[in-house]
């Protein structure tokens, strides 16, 4: 069994029904805590972290699978930052599934523009794919660009069109990752 997360259900939609998602919650300390609970009760094979993101200078709705998760925010307290590393099957697969996404390093962050390291900014990333790793479960995460990270203005941010791009992929990446 595979287990679907994302920060909020409408990021699940496209994962269909019969599929076991969990919508952790916004934010590091919520996705940490929801997806550890959801690991020990569920007890899945694999994870899947989908969700949209801020990047610089990718255009939206482009879809990029992670190479790694940073947690940036231990930046601020002059920290280097701790990193994930998604199963290495699982990004293979989720290439296959995409054949058009980016595979890039995805920054965590608690605030929007709180990434300097990543070209690709979310805000649960490193906690879902840690809580997993910790659990022994192999896990990738799979974003949709919705905004430049820099852009000040929600109104310009593309979610519609970012939504659209993971809902017509989360078919494609289960089957794949199912194989």
């Amino acid at each position: 069994m595979i287990l679907v997360v994302a920060a909020t259900a409408r990021e699940l939609a496209g994962a269909g029904t019969g599929v076991v998602t969990l919508a952790c919650g916004i934010g590091p300390v919520e996705a940490a805590a929801a997806t550890a609970t959801a690991l020990t009760t569920q007890r899945p094979d694999a994870l899947l972290h989908v969700g949209i993101a801020g990047a610089c200078g990718i255009p939206v709705p482009q879809l990029v699978i992670g190479s790694e998760a940073v947690y940036e925010d231990a930046l601020a307290s002059g920290l280097v930052p701790d990193r994930v590393r998604p199963d290495p099957r699982l990004v293979d697969a989720a290439q296959r599934a995409l054949p058009g996404a980016r595979v890039l390093p995805i920054g965590t962050s608690a605030h929007v523009g709180g990434t300097s390291v990543c070209q690709v900014e979310a805000m649960e990333g490193f906690a879902v794919l840690s809580a997993a790793q910790l659990a022994g479960v192999p896990a990738v995460e799979v974003r949709a660009v919705s905004n430049e990270i820099d852009e000040p203005d929600r109104a310009r941010w593309r979610f519609d069109d970012a939504l659209a791009a993971l809902d017509d992929a989360l078919p494609r990446l289960l089957a794949e990752l199912s194989r």
